[in-house]
Formats: structure tokens, sequence, C-alpha cells
């Protein structure tokens, strides 16, 4: 019998935090329930292997922090949201791809198997960070829950088809592929995870992944057995997904000097020393804080496609166009005027393209990495969080607040203390000065925080919560990830990518072949591949 979708990995909503050596963390401020008494968030069919563990392991790399009381948090929150107006430089299609990695990273596999068909080997991997892609393939197609998400020869992932809207025709393999019951309302995506249809750029972002690998299996030609030929396929996309991650999407959110030396010289404080073959644990400093980076590039909107061009592509409206967040608009599947233009969302001239060139000021960068988040943010659809109607257009749907909360819950280290423990392990980093995080880089971009009280200021100041730290530090580093924020970062990815069944880590002879340029491979390089290298197909609604 199939996991609930109450049963799958929780929406951005996770209240409760499975720590090791401290059991699981919640919102109640009660002493933490002892891991031996942890169950899993799944259906009662699920068994007794999962019923034993924890959900999801994190760990704690940083001290305990302060818990500043709320009213402070909030209105810091009030500062960090009500609009953005500075654009950085990286592209915006870049925004949702790093969500679309958050969720691999923080996928439960194992809510998408069948409980007592799971080994204690594949427990303990399907709930572990790691960038095997679970998120997309689930636990493989001879499971009998993950069946569904694969084709008939069960090498191939099933797609989706848009819905005919006007003049736009219906088309195959542009939409994730979503449960058909026959009736004309909104279908759920049928994908491991459903925190992949929360908004319309993510749920883009993994049906492009479906294709990528859809067509590498093709080019693997017709050699049997199945799992044979889907194992070979896997491998080879998951490391090429690890090597565009590790040189195209690191260096543009992080300092490129810290990413070279962590992948390098390898990691300081983020499981230093580990068996590279043991299972990671995810850092609550990197999940809480540092990779809620994101947030901050976010757009109130895009110039999505011919269909909706200059910013017509409200962020409220990728909301409705999903269905974990909205209703498609009350279609059945995605409408078909609703198609991202790849073109708008990367620049696929950095490879050679000219020719996929966007029209003249049709493309989209994220908004800089700074302090401030677009107005949108501070009014979340309940349904992106798993909120009840009582929560709509309250401080509880303001994500900054949501941020600041949740770190406060798990008493995450501040990021004084954070830039003291990576001076103790050996790294080099400086501490943000008071002026520094009280001011910012000044102008739109920056957060100001006049409206708290002396006392309130000071004690924000004296124990800065790490991620609006974090986030200062980008913004005085002119929109990249530095210091503190940048080194989470890249030793948390390294450890994932080390802890994978198939790694680039471990395996540092492995070069892409996939790319357009020899040795390289970008994101770019994968939506080529995906689609064919075809401009109808990258934009198939024209100009």
């Amino acid at each position: 019998m199939s996991p609930t979708a109450e049963g799958r990995t929780p929406r951005h909503g996770r209240e409760s935090f499975f720590i090791e050596g401290e059991g699981t963390v919640g919102p109640d401020d009660s002493a933490a329930v002892p891991p031996t008494t942890a169950r899993a968030n799944t259906t009662a069919d699920s068994g007794p292997a999962l019923d034993a563990a924890p959900t999801f392991r994190f760990s704690r790399v940083g001290p305990r922090g302060v818990r500043l009381p709320e009213a402070t948090l909030r209105k810091v929150a009030l500062a960090m949201t009500g609009g953005s107006e500075v654009d950085g430089s990286i592209p915006a299609g870049f925004t949702y791809l790093g969500q679309f990695v958050d969720h691999d990273l923080t996928f439960d596999a194992t809510t998408v198997a069948f409980g007592d068909n799971i080994s204690p080997a594949a427990l303990l991997q399907g709930r572990s960070p790691t960038l095997d892609l679970d998120s997309l393939y689930g636990f493989g197609p001879l499971d009998p829950v993950s069946a569904g998400f694969y084709e008939a020869d069960r090498t191939r992932l099933k797609v989706g088809k848009t819905t005919r809207f006007g003049s736009d025709q219906a088309r195959v393999g542009f939409d994730l592929p979503r449960v058909d019951d026959g009736s004309a309302q909104p279908r759920t995506a049928n994908i491991p995870d459903f925190r992949n249809d929360e908004n319309l750029a993510v749920a883009q972002t993994h049906a492009a992944m479906i294709r990528f690998h859809n067509r590498v299996v093709g080019g693997r030609g017709p050699a049997p057995p199945p799992a044979d030929r889907l194992e070979k396929a896997r491998r080879k996309v998951v490391r090429h997904n690890q090597w565009m991650l590790r040189t195209d999407y690191l260096p543009k959110i992080c300092d490129g000097s810290v990413v070279t030396d962590v992948f390098t010289n390898g990691r300081k404080v983020v499981d230093p020393g580990a068996d590279p073959l043991s299972m990671p644990t995810m850092p609550v400093e990197f999940s809480v804080a540092a990779f809620r980076l994101g947030h901050s590039m976010i757009r109130e909107g895009y110039d999505w496609n011919s269909r909706f061009p200059n910013g017509s592509g409200t962020l409220d409206f990728l909301f409705i166009f999903s269905r974990t967040a909205g209703d498609l608009g009350g279609n059945p599947t995605l409408p078909s005027n609703w198609i991202a233009d790849w073109r708008r969302m990367y620049r696929f001239s950095q490879i050679g393209h000219d020719e996929l060139k966007p029209p003249p000021g049709e493309f989209n960068l994220a908004r800089r990495i700074d302090t401030r988040l677009v107005d949108p943010l501070a009014r979340l659809p309940i349904g992106s969080f798993g909120g009840k109607n009582a929560d709509a257009n309250t401080i509880r749907a303001n994500l900054a607040f949501r941020n600041l909360v949740r770190a406060r819950m798990l008493r995450l280290a501040s990021g004084q203390q954070m830039a003291a423990l990576l001076r103790s392990k050996g790294v080099a980093v400086t501490t943000l000065t008071k002026a520094q995080l009280r001011d910012g880089a000044g102008g739109p971009g920056s957060a100001r925080l006049d409206d708290l009280t002396d006392a309130q200021r000071d004690a924000f100041l004296k124990d800065t919560p790490l991620w609006f730290y974090v986030l200062r530090e980008a913004e005085l580093n002119g929109g990249t990830l530095a210091g503190v924020g940048a080194r989470l970062v890249a030793e948390t990815f390294h450890r994932a990518m080390e802890g994978s069944t198939h790694s680039i880590v471990r395996s540092p002879n492995f070069k892409p072949d996939l790319g357009e340029k020899d040795g390289g491979f970008r994101m770019t390089d994968l939506l080529l591949v995906a689609f064919e290298g075809q401009k109808s197909l990258l934009a198939p609604l024209g100009d």
C-alpha cells in the first residue's frame, strides 16, 4: 500500500528535527524525544523497520545558541520583507535549481518505499542527505511503491502532458507526470517528492530532470537487462548532476576560493575525517540557515515566456500553477501557455549557443543575495507550508519570520558563534562587526533594523541569528556567500556528494562527456541534452 501524501517528505513547514545525539526537537520547547522513541512520518503500512528509525538524520555542528524573543524576530522579519529592488548577477534559473537540490538533499526516500522491503542499509541511505537524486528516482522500479514513477520498461521515468489552452496545444513532456483519476479536477503529481510541485519553476526543473534522465537512457541503447541499463544511466545522470553543482552552481552562490579549498583540501567543520563510505547527516546550521539563501534570490515577477513577458509571470502565478501550493489554475494538468522558456532563465551563450538568447530585455536575473525578500514572501500561500486558513495573511505566513522562529526553536548557533567555531578549526574567517550587521551594504537590498528598540537591537547584534548573518555576509560581499555561509554550504555539499552511492568525490577521475565543451558540464548543458538541443523544445511557445 502506498504512503499517503501526508506521509511524504514534509513541505517547508517541517516543525520537528531528529538531531543525532539529541533526539527529536520540536516546537513545544520540551526536552528532545529520545532517539529510541522517535517514529517515522509514514503510514501504518510502512512496517517495523521504519517504526524504529528516525524520519531524517540531522546533526548539529555548532554550539547551541541564544533564543531571542519572538517580538524581536517579528520586527526583523518585517524589516526583511516588503520588496527587494536589487538584481544580482546570477541567472534566475539557479534560484529554483537550488530549491530542487535542497529537496533532493532533505528527501526521505523511505516515504516512497514499501517498508517491509527496506533493508537497514537502504533505510539509513534513504534518510541521509545525499545527492543521488532520490527525489527523482524514489526507491527504483523494483519497489512496489516507487514502480509507479516509471514506464513499463522499468528504465524510463514517466512524463506529463500539458492541457491545451487556446491555440497552445497540449504537449507531452512539459509537465510533471500526474495521477489521472479520469476527472477534470487538478491532478496530484506522480513524483517522489511533492515539494517539487509547490511552485511552477521548481516543477518545470523537475520535469526537465526527468527528460534528462530519459535522454541518457535512450542514449544507452536497448542493452538488457533493464535493471543494468537503469543503473548505468542513473550513475551517469547523478555524476553529471554533481559535476554541474560543483563547477557551475556552487561557484555562482559561494566565494569560489572557498569552494575550491573545500573540494581540494577537505572539510574542517562538517563531519571532518568521516569514513567516505559512511552515511552523512544534515547539519541543521545548513538546512535551517545557510542554505535558505535562495529565499533572497526570488523575484516578485518573471519574464516567463512569450505569453507572460515583461515580469507578468508573477510569483503568485507560479504558486497558483502548481498543485502543492495551488490548483493548476483549475486545470487537470499544467496549461500549455505556462510552459517555461528556458532561454529566459539560463545563459546558453556561455556555452556557445548565441542562437538561444531570449528576446532583448527578457532575461531574468535572480535578486541579489542579501537581507531583503520580495513582498509576496511576506504572505505565503498556506498550501506551500501546510498552514491553516487562519494563518493566511498573518505573520505566520511570513517566510522570514518562519525561518527565524524555526532556528529559534532549534536553539541554532548564532553567526558569531559559528565564526568563532570556524576559526578554532583553522578556517580564516572574520566575524562581522556590529556596525556591519546593523547597516549592511545600505540601499534597497539591505534590511534596516530601525524599528527595534535599543535593547532589542543590542541583543540582536550580539547574538545574530545565523540565517540573517549569512545573508548579511553575502550582501557585504556583492551578493555571493562568504565566510561562515560559504563554508557551511560548500562543506555540506562536499559531504553529501562523498556519501552518495554515485560520487564524484570518491571518483576523482570522473570527467563529464555530455557537455558542449570537453571536460565541462553546466546546467545549460543539462538542458540542451534534456531538450535535444532544439529551440522549439527549450522555448516551445516561441519568442
